[in-house]
């Protein structure tokens, strides 16, 4: 009889996480995949494969400052790879010390691979074409196609590597040059506890992540923070009531207004939360999205249970080597700080 029991409760309790995986996946959410060659398929660009090569040159490209005007700013400056891939600040800061015109944030670059689009309007299709905006935007590194051609194309470490990541016969323009950045990009993926669970791992979620994965269902945080990145998409910010905090700053999303939906993944690292950073806490922020989204009074207890689960989506970041940058040239554009 007691193995009868026993064998009941076993039984249980798999149907029981079983029942959750499924509820997760029936709700749209996504594991990051655990094998190697199913990830490349999913991040990789057809039409500009990754390497290894591409990927060492578009880090360095990341982290090089001599592609903004002042010689001071570069893409890790605002997506810092050191924290949450975002500067933490509730508006991007730039060129002579410059806000957003439009109070908007620096929205992380990791997992940015995964979401529809780019921006928060969600103009860019890719990391390749959003690469291309913040160097030329003034506000951000304020530089021109043409210094950054000629700053890249005047250090022979740089051309070196150009040819060996794309052919001898390469072109350095500034396409090609953006275009290693979001290949960079392209292999910032963390994946988490909540990943391992989902591809079956059952003890990799704690009890309390579990029951806050199955609050997080039951409110319908899902319905729009789904998919592998857990957002990404484009959806309207205020469904059924309006963000306490628009009036802060000019954005009302895209033409449609529609916002991109900030991604949950790693989102104990990347407060102030919200396009303009005007909520700082991360259980303030879901019960102002189950008010104007979902139409909803989450309980606090609903909201310390779902925060729990949250915790299970900061990922394991890739190791990023701070590189060391090629010494410019006498032919080397000069910077400008003015």
């Amino acid at each position: 009889m007691f193995k009868s029991i026993l064998l009941g409760l076993v039984t249980s309790s798999l149907l029981m996480a079983s029942s959750l995986k499924d509820e997760a996946k029936h709700a749209g959410l996504i594991a990051i995949p655990s094998n190697k060659t199913a990830l490349l398929k999913l991040i990789d660009d057809k039409m500009n494969p990754i390497t290894p090569e591409k990927v060492a040159l578009g880090e360095m490209l990341f982290f090089e400052p001599r592609l903004s005007k002042s010689g001071l700013i570069s893409c890790n400056t605002c997506h810092n790879l050191a924290t949450g891939g975002d500067d933490g600040l509730d508006v991007a800061v730039g060129h002579k010390w410059t806000q957003n015109p439009h109070h908007l944030g620096s929205p992380t670059v990791y997992n940015a691979v995964f979401f529809d689009a780019q921006f928060w309007d969600g103009r860019a299709p890719s990391l390749e074409a959003q690469a291309q905006g913040p160097i030329l935007a003034a506000p951000e590194m304020a530089n021109t196609k043409e210094h950054v051609v000629a700053t890249i194309n005047s250090m022979p470490e740089y051309v070196e590597r150009f040819q060996k990541a794309y052919g001898k016969n390469v072109k350095i323009d500034y396409e090609t040059i953006t275009k290693s950045i979001g290949t960079f990009e392209r292999t910032l993926v963390t994946p988490a506890p909540f990943d391992a669970y989902l591809n079956g791992k059952e003890n990799a979620l704690t009890k309390a992540e579990k029951a806050g994965l199955k609050t997080f269902i039951k409110v319908g945080c899902a319905s729009c923070h789904n998919g592998i990145a857990l957002g990404g998409s484009m959806n309207k910010l205020g469904v059924v009531a309006k963000y306490k905090y628009m009036n802060v700053g000019d954005f009302k999303g895209n033409k449609n207004g529609m916002v991109k939906v900030a991604t949950l993944r790693n989102i104990t690292q990347t407060a102030p939360y919200f396009h303009n950073g005007q909520i700082k806490t991360l259980k303030e922020a879901i019960i102002e999205m189950g008010r104007i989204q979902l139409g909803l009074k989450i309980s606090e207890k609903d909201a310390d249970s779902i925060e729990t689960f949250l915790g299970a989506l900061d990922g394991r970041k890739p190791k990023v080597v701070y590189p060391v940058l090629p010494t410019r040239r006498a032919t080397t554009p000069a910077q400008d700080i003015h």
